[in-house]
């Protein structure tokens, strides 16, 4: 793999909520001088992020009910709506783990779906926080994702005590939805070793806040 194939796959996260402008400024620097494909912040700093993209290639990415995705089906889709008013083009949704640990299986389908036709056109992705799942929670989550239009499924927040991105769980979720669908893996992706190790597992994209480390191991 060579460094601008990775580059593309990368969504450099700025996601802490003590995150400041400074940051987020930073964060934006980070993409264009290493070419990364996608830029993923907060609702509050899109309009920011895109200003500081300009005429580079580089997506914005909004994360919508995040980090614990408890929000309501409306919040979340006018959330996403709004972020995409605001320049995203692309929305990392948080879906009900509650609703789905209760195996309430048409309230997270609905609640995915509202925000999938919420912002027609623009690719979802469904933040499962693969940790304090079963494997059988795995599968059915990726289904109701796919069911309900999204476009990827994604494995963590990065912001759970439980842990983030396994290796074991972007294959069960790549198997699970097949080789056309999108599986993305975040949450602790700090090194090289480790992005190359959740892409041979199956992940097409890769969130990290450690963009910059990881190109530099390419030499």
């Amino acid at each position: 793999m060579t460094r601008t194939e990775l580059a593309r796959m990368l969504d450099h996260s700025v996601l802490k909520p003590e995150a400041t402008e400074h940051d987020i400024l930073a964060g934006a620097g980070v993409v264009r001088e290493w070419h990364v494909g996608y830029y993923c912040v907060q609702p509050c700093w899109v309009r920011t992020a895109v200003r500081s993209l300009g005429e580079t290639d580089a997506t914005v990415v909004a994360v919508v009910a995040f980090p614990h995705g408890t929000d309501t089906p409306e919040l979340k889709a006018r959330a996403a709506a709004t972020a995409v008013a605001d320049g995203a083009r692309e929305i990392d949704m948080v879906q009900n783990i509650g609703a789905l640990r209760s195996g309430a299986a048409a309230q997270v389908e609905a609640d995915i779906a509202a925000v999938v036709r919420a912002v027609p056109g623009f690719a979802v992705k469904v933040i499962l926080e693969t940790a304090v799942l079963s494997d059988d929670e795995i599968r059915r989550a990726c289904h109701l994702a796919r069911d309900a239009g999204a476009a990827f499924v994604k494995t963590s927040t990065g912001f759970h005590v439980a842990g983030g991105a396994t290796t074991t769980a972007v294959r069960l979720m790549r198997a699970e939805v097949g080789p056309g669908f999108g599986v993305k893996a975040s949450g602790g992706i700090r090194t090289l070793a480790e992005a190359v190790a959740m892409i041979d597992a199956g992940a097409n994209r890769i969130g990290t806040s450690a963009s910059a480390m990881l190109l530099a191991g390419l030499g």
